[in-house]
């Protein structure tokens, strides 16, 4: 992953967490081991690594003035797996990642960050982020319930992410979608056809930024602008995915496919995106 920025660069270490920042954007990236923590008090140490990196993430942010937590890249292993306390390993992130935004003062639902989850065979918790010194616009999808209202059935505490968010950030206006998968409503639709769950994700990610041309009427951005990546829970299945993709996006725009688990075990496919263009090309 790589960012460009006009003017000086500045790099940072704090305790675990690294970082550049030029002007208003601050790039950066921990990793937490889950050895570092043992299972106590109901609290798995997938959870305590959660709520300590992103604590660790929001110390800095507050220290080196940029509040505004615009896009979180999530990647932690065995995402889908069952172990402590019998809870799947990604609600005990998500009770871990709630926790500590509450404990640093921030927002639980609303203004909260684009955001994806993605799973890999082993390693640390590895966490990268953007943030910027002014605050994003939290974007949500009218086809979907918000992640933050999840029911009780998909975990103890629901996930703290946003549908996308908008950055008005040095004369350029950025958008981030989330990772998109196939739901509608709560629920995931199409269990185990790839190709008709990559056309729903389509249409979601199509809902999006319908949405965010009506809460930001000069942000209009067509399929065509997106750039893409594809997460695939199976490799064989990249013919089926890209066939639907090129089909309604075309080849022209840029997507990029990856092998990882997606943070439903009845998903197979997750497509999150990005656009970007400079505040005076928008159109009134």
């Amino acid at each position: 992953m790589r960012w460009l920025a006009g003017g000086e660069v500045r790099d940072g270490q704090a305790g675990r967490v690294r970082y550049r920042c030029a002007g208003d954007l601050l790039f950066g990236s921990v990793e937490l081991a889950e050895t570092a923590f043992d299972a106590a008090d109901g609290a798995s140490p997938l959870q305590q690594a959660a709520r300590a990196a992103y604590g660790d993430l929001f110390r800095v942010l507050d220290a080196e003035g940029y509040p505004g937590l615009v896009r979180v890249w999530n990647y932690l292993p065995r995402i889908n797996e069952v172990d402590h306390y019998g809870i799947e390993r990604y609600r005990q992130f998500n009770i871990g990642r709630q926790e500590a935004f509450a404990a640093a003062g921030r927002v639980l639902i609303g203004a909260v960050p684009a955001a994806c989850a993605l799973g890999v065979p082993a390693g640390p918790l590895s966490i990268a982020f953007l943030a910027s010194r002014t605050a994003p616009l939290a974007i949500e999808n009218p086809r979907q319930v918000s992640a933050y209202h999840y029911p009780a059935d998909y975990g103890p505490r629901s996930p703290t992410f946003s549908r996308a968010t908008l950055l008005a950030s040095s004369g350029q206006e950025l958008l981030f979608i989330s990772g998109t998968a196939s739901i509608v409503g709560h629920r995931s639709l199409h269990v185990g056809d790839v190709a008709a769950q990559t056309a729903e994700t389509l249409d979601n990610l199509q809902a999006v930024l319908d949405e965010t041309a009506r809460v930001a009427p000069g942000a209009r951005y067509a399929l065509g602008d997106l750039c893409c990546i594809a997460y695939l829970r199976h490799g064989e299945d990249l013919p089926a995915v890209r066939a639907v993709v090129e089909a309604r996006l075309g080849r022209h725009v840029p997507v990029t496919y990856l092998q990882a688990d997606v943070c439903r075990a009845d998903l197979l496919v997750e497509i999150e995106a990005s656009a970007g263009h400079p505040v005076q090309e928008r159109q009134p």
